[in-house]
């Protein structure tokens, strides 16, 4: 927490002296000795009362003289408001792999169901661009506004060969410089999400490109999509007959793209199991903490406290039956 006038919190200082005094009191009324001979006519007199009736009096006090302190020095919280401005590439990879069948009706096709729904449930102010990621990564989508241009885009995406995950990062960082800029020039906050099943097998290491996020502030949410069953059909070529190679999604690989570039990873192995990563993503990106000064809310702390002060008080002078 942090103080917008620290320096009022040097008030606080009265407070051990107010603890000292409180103490030097009570054991100083402890050594006066009793002005009563009959004891039994005191006890009718004075009705008798529960020490730690007192101490819970002067602590509710201490804590309102506290928290009125905290309030003075005007403390400012942690809110988390939406990050408007906030650019979002989307990275879909579109290699063969993603022609396979198990996750219905296709794992490119469920991906593309899932992008769009995710794209619709963003903020407005929000600009969406989108990556193919294939052997020849392309940027289909400049970062935009526009929810038509990006479902435009999100359905012309088509299967292609290979696969170039470090070259797609660096077409999606190339994209987050297209993102308008601030009043005072300052890039949009952003973040890429990447969503792939393979191995990288083509350009630049993944690594290197997830370094190169990291250096731009720019963190890679990774999803790891499809199941370890995932197969497709290749056909044949010359003399090679028609084979069927497996194609498991590589989670180890997507979670050192997300640990190097500071942001998280997932994996999805269905159409509802994705569109909950995109939630969750959504939820991640979504919002930023900004300092919100948080001096009503200690004043309030400050009163309450007043307020069982007060009952404690009022306690110790009322004669319960």
């Amino acid at each position: 927490m942090s103080f917008i006038d620290p320096e009022r919190l040097w008030v606080l200082l009265i407070v051990p002296f107010f603890i000292v005094a409180y103490i030097w009191a009570v054991r100083r009324k402890h050594h006066h000795g009793i002005r009563f001979t009959n004891t039994a006519l005191l006890a009718q007199v004075v009705p008798r009362q529960r020490q730690w009736r007192r101490h819970v009096a002067v602590a509710l006090s201490l804590l309102s003289l506290v928290a009125l302190i905290m309030a003075w020095a005007r403390p400012n919280g942690i809110d988390y408001v939406p990050r408007e401005r906030a650019t979002i590439v989307l990275v879909v990879d579109v290699s063969q792999s993603m022609t396979s069948t198990d996750v219905s009706p296709t794992r490119l096709d469920a991906a593309k169901q899932a992008a769009l729904t995710f794209g619709d449930q963003l903020p407005a102010a929000y600009n969406l661009a989108l990556v193919s990621l294939s052997g020849n990564p392309a940027l289909i989508l400049p970062p935009t506004i526009d929810r038509t241009q990006f479902h435009q885009a999100v359905n012309s995406l088509k299967p292609q060969d290979s696969t170039a995950i470090g070259e797609s990062i660096y077409v999606a960082l190339s994209a987050m410089q297209l993102a308008p800029k601030g009043t005072d020039n300052t890039p949009a906050p952003g973040a890429i999400v990447l969503l792939s099943d393979g191995d990288n097998n083509i350009g630049r290491a993944p690594v290197q490109a997830a370094a190169a996020a990291a250096a731009k502030k720019i963190p890679i949410y990774t999803i790891a999509y499809g199941t370890a069953l995932g197969y497709v059909d290749l056909p044949a070529e010359g003399d090679q007959p028609a084979t069927r190679a497996t194609v498991p999604p590589d989670p180890n690989l997507m979670s050192e793209l997300a640990r190097i570039s500071g942001g998280q990873t997932f994996s999805a192995s269905s159409l509802g199991q994705l569109n909950q990563v995109y939630a969750s993503i959504h939820s991640e990106v979504g919002r930023q903490p900004v300092e919100k000064e948080v001096t009503a809310t200690w004043a309030g702390y400050g009163l309450a406290f007043a307020a069982l002060a007060a009952l404690a008080a009022v306690s110790l002078g009322a004669r319960w039956p």
